[in-house]
């Protein structure tokens, strides 16, 4: 099986307490912050070395092709994932500001129609920018199936079918896809039995771990010779025009420190919409 991961080089959000406005507004500053891959990206390149390997004996059973858009620092986000495991990588160089969801699944597409994988992973959101929209944008335009929110993946054919589940605010819905699709993972993908590949024997279970796996030092070492494939928005023909424009940006005010207790639930309801203005 061959499974497309997308990959983003993003600051790292457990310092996002550090991140700051531009005085205009026009743009959010993050210099001084070391970069990362997103989390959620993270979770699905573990989902798609799940997918392509035995658990129990290690040994390797299909092909994942990382994808990273951005600067040429973001070869060193594709090498930690090949360290991982992964085979090979794709640097597609753009500047981080002049990239919206739309620009990404315009890339990816162009990238999935030469490559032609089994399955594409992606995280089900980039803690920068929140929008979970390339998923669907890219199943859309390559016209193939998706499940968003997946928290279990389970195929038994080498990827020409899946059955998902997704999470939904009711509960958790199962579905059938035919291959190849698009899916969105959540953390829930990390847990031991979350992926199935019909080679992994159905009594292991892989270790309870709130990330993906570490690099061994092997990994890191033969992923030095792994190759990573240099491109641009330009050379695959991409239109790198954005979709989606910010008027402003601006940090949410500090909160006062202040406590107001109310008698009852219709008061509060009441505060809410005539003093707070949330309502």
């Amino acid at each position: 099986m061959k499974v497309l991961v997308s990959f983003k080089r993003v600051a790292d959000p457990d310092n996002a307490n550090k991140v700051k406005v531009a005085p205009d507004g026009s743009r959010v500053l993050a210099e001084g912050l070391e970069a990362k891959p997103n989390p959620f990206d993270d979770y699905a390149i573990e989902a798609a070395l799940r997918l392509t390997e035995n658990g129990k004996s290690g040994e390797r059973l299909g092909e994942i092709v990382v994808v990273s858009i951005g600067p040429k620092e973001a070869a060193q986000t594709i090498r930690q994932a090949l360290a991982m495991g992964a085979e090979r990588g794709i640097l597609v160089l753009a500047d981080d500001e002049q990239l919206d969801a739309w620009v990404v699944a315009r890339t990816l597409r162009v990238l999935v129609e030469r490559e032609r994988p089994d399955l594409v992973l992606l995280g089900k959101a980039t803690v920068d920018g929140e929008s979970g929209a390339v998923g669907g944008i890219l199943a859309e335009m390559l016209g193939w199936p998706m499940s968003t929110l997946t928290c279990r993946i389970e195929t038994r054919d080498g990827g020409k079918t899946f059955t998902v589940a997704r999470e939904l605010d009711t509960g958790v819905a199962t579905l059938h896809l035919e291959g190849p699709a698009v899916v969105t993972v959540s953390d829930r993908i990390l847990a031991p039995t979350a992926v199935r590949n019909g080679v992994t024997p159905d009594d292991f279970a892989y270790p309870q771990s709130d990330t993906g796996r570490y690099a061994s030092l092997k990994g890191i070492m033969a992923a030095k010779k792994k190759p990573i494939e240099e491109t641009s928005l330009q050379a695959l023909g991409v239109d790198a025009t954005p979709t989606c424009r910010y008027e402003r940006f601006a940090l949410p005010p500090a909160r006062s420190g202040q406590v107001r207790f109310v008698e009852s639930a219709a008061e509060l309801v009441q505060r809410l919409r005539t003093e707070a203005k949330v309502l």
